[in-house]
């Protein structure tokens, strides 16, 4: 080892941090060039390949097309990969929930229920309530683009097992109070949809449960309902819906002159609700007047050509 003295008698070690800089310069470099390498096999290979990684960065990123491409790729390579079964599942349901297409929409429903249903089978268990509440919203949702209403029991069975299972989720009581309800399930549903109130109240709840009230023969309670969706309610539908409800059952109750203002109040509004007018003709079918009560329900399929309940009154007089 070289040593240089200096004119004012210091000695320098010569060489030996020139050396060590060196030698730092070019591990720098490998450790740079061996990074870009791997997050290029990374971005190729993982990210951007047929991989669970690839699906779980574009579900992040709420891609749920691509997650749907790169799960169906997987699953062609792995048939049984659980895991990509699980993400082609809902990627399937939140693309037919948003697909304004029926008949696609029901493809994408029925993609997920079968994928869904095949990964139950081999799902750990911490996974599977996630699985039946899943499972659970896609029958539900089925029923609503189906021309048939087949699979609300499918609906309440995983619902139910999801919440029997541990699963948490605000929205359950009210998937269940509907499902129950197109069963004629009415008091399962009428205590679904209570349990639905103690979460959230929307003037839909409050106009669901008050139906099945009604459907129930309990007129009082139903009203109850109906007088709060009254009071701050901004949908026309659901207040349309409330003044026709109230007016049968005041019609029912011979409240003859209240019955009418519920109808009459939709039809300053809105005039051509079939509904509205044939509420007004069983008004005055009740009082005998059956000349009005036609005319009512004549003016009800003029504005609804297949209202079914006007066409079987006028089919029943005939």
């Amino acid at each position: 080892m070289k040593l240089s003295i200096l004119k004012n008698g210091v000695v320098r070690q010569k060489g030996k941090y020139v050396q060590t800089l060196i030698v730092l310069g070019i591990c720098l470099v490998v450790v740079s060039v061996a990074a870009i390498a791997i997050h290029k096999i990374a971005d190729t290979y993982i990210f951007k390949g047929d991989s669970i990684t690839h699906i779980k960065r574009e579900w992040k990123a709420y891609n749920y097309g691509n997650v749907y491409d790169i799960s169906a790729s997987l699953l062609k390579k792995k048939p049984f990969n659980n895991t990509a079964l699980i993400y082609h599942g809902y990627a399937s349901f939140f693309l037919a929930l948003a697909e304004n297409d029926t008949l696609m929409s029901q493809t994408y429903f029925d993609e997920a229920i079968f994928n869904m249903r095949l990964a139950l089978q081999q799902a750990k268990s911490r996974t599977v309530p996630q699985l039946e509440y899943m499972l659970g919203k896609a029958y539900f949702y089925k029923n609503t683009v189906s021309s048939y209403y087949y699979y609300s029991d499918l609906a309440v069975l995983y619902l139910t097992r999801a919440e029997k299972h541990g699963y948490k989720a605000d929205d359950i009581p009210e998937y269940l109070g509907l499902s129950y309800a197109a069963l004629d399930m009415t008091m399962e549903s009428i205590s679904a949809f209570t349990r639905a109130l103690l979460t959230r109240e929307t003037d839909l709840l409050l106009l669901s449960i008050a139906e099945q009230y009604y459907k129930a023969g309990q007129s009082t309670a139903s009203e109850q309902y109906l007088y709060r969706i009254s009071q701050d309610c901004r949908d026309e539908r659901i207040t349309d819906k409330s003044h026709v409800l109230l007016g049968k059952i005041y019609t029912e109750q011979k409240k003859y002159a209240d019955a009418e203002k519920e109808f009459s109040t939709i039809l300053e509004k809105n005039e051509n609700s079939g509904d509205a007018y044939y509420g007004l003709g069983v008004l005055y079918e009740s009082q005998g007047d059956l000349v009005k009560a036609r005319s009512y329900w004549r003016k009800a399929l003029k504005v609804q050509a297949n209202h079914p309940d006007a066409l079987k009154k006028l089919a029943d007089l005939k």
